[in-house]
């Protein structure tokens, strides 16, 4: 059995004629019925019945007819994606993160990404941390970038990005020139702590020994309204360096490590069971080249 009289084939089921079909494939009457015949041979059963000048399909024809259109969709389907891999990039990707991976992580990998491949349109969706995960898992997203670790197993991992969360402080604050901050060092300032998330929870783990004597000011909801109250004076937080690199070099803010360092690590996730284009394996290529060694 081969491609060419399984296209034969489906042209007189829909032509309903052996010389109909012929002059579509540009073949003589007799060759078409010898293709028919040589797949009946091999199928082993009878497709057509022949009626005058009028052709009907036979039970068993008509149960061919569907699997003949899946063989030849499959491979109309393997040509695309094959050749889709050797040509450039393009169609849409949908990405999701929260607000500071959105706002501080992700510019530099999309600005390389777009100078490389253009004709790939980029939709970000500024989800909470928390959404992210999900809505990769419901296929709502092509990816989610978010802090590692992520256990589930339905979902591929790469990092990205790698950072240290510090004491963020006024730089002219007696603890901008601390080598190393212990826990016991916060105790006397007001303290702002992210609502939530795995850095919170990070936190809450560096503070322990202290959290009797913690006076926290302020939850709030997102690094960019930390690094603001902080600015104003209302306490001292935490972030990842990278979130407040722009105010550390204009010097109004200072990120001073923690004793004993507390590494955040940011990831790619996508589902591990979902085809990937060529526009997706690009956009893999050059978010994990540009990660922080």
């Amino acid at each position: 059995m081969d491609l060419d009289q399984l296209r034969v084939f489906l042209e007189i089921v829909r032509l309903g004629s052996f010389s109909r079909a012929a002059e579509a494939c540009f073949r003589s009457q007799p060759a078409v019925s010898a293709q028919i015949r040589q797949l009946e041979e091999e199928i082993g059963a009878r497709l057509f019945d022949r009626v005058s000048s009028r052709v009907a399909l036979t039970a068993a024809g008509r149960r061919f007819t569907e699997y003949a259109r899946q063989m030849l969709e499959l491979r109309r389907r393997a040509q695309e994606e094959i050749g889709e891999m050797a040509a450039t990039p393009r169609g849409e990707l949908a990405i999701g993160a929260n607000e500071a991976i959105c706002l501080y992580i992700l510019p530099s990998v999309f600005a390389g990404f777009k100078k490389l491949y253009p004709a790939v349109q980029i939709s970000i969706f500024r989800e909470h941390g928390s959404t992210v995960v999900q809505r990769v898992v419901d296929n709502a997203l092509d990816f989610g970038i978010t802090q590692l670790p992520v256990q589930d197993r339905r979902l591929q991992r790469a990092a990205i990005h790698r950072d240290e969360v510090g004491l963020l402080v006024p730089a002219d604050h007696p603890l901008a020139n601390h080598k190393r901050i212990v826990p016991q060092d916060v105790v006397p300032y007001p303290l702002l702590l992210p609502r939530a998330g795995r850095t919170r929870a990070m936190l809450d783990e560096f503070l322990q020994s202290v959290q009797d004597d913690l006076t926290v000011s302020m939850e709030l909801e997102s690094s960019e309204m930390i690094k603001r109250f902080v600015l104003a004076g209302l306490g001292v937080s935490f972030l990842a360096s990278a979130y407040a690199k722009a105010e550390v070099d204009d010097g109004s803010l200072a990120v001073v490590p923690l004793r004993d360092g507390m590494p955040i690590q940011i990831g790619l996730i996508y589902r591990q069971d979902k085809p990937l284009s060529r526009a997706a394996l690009a956009f893999i290529e050059v978010a994990t080249k540009g990660k922080e060694k």
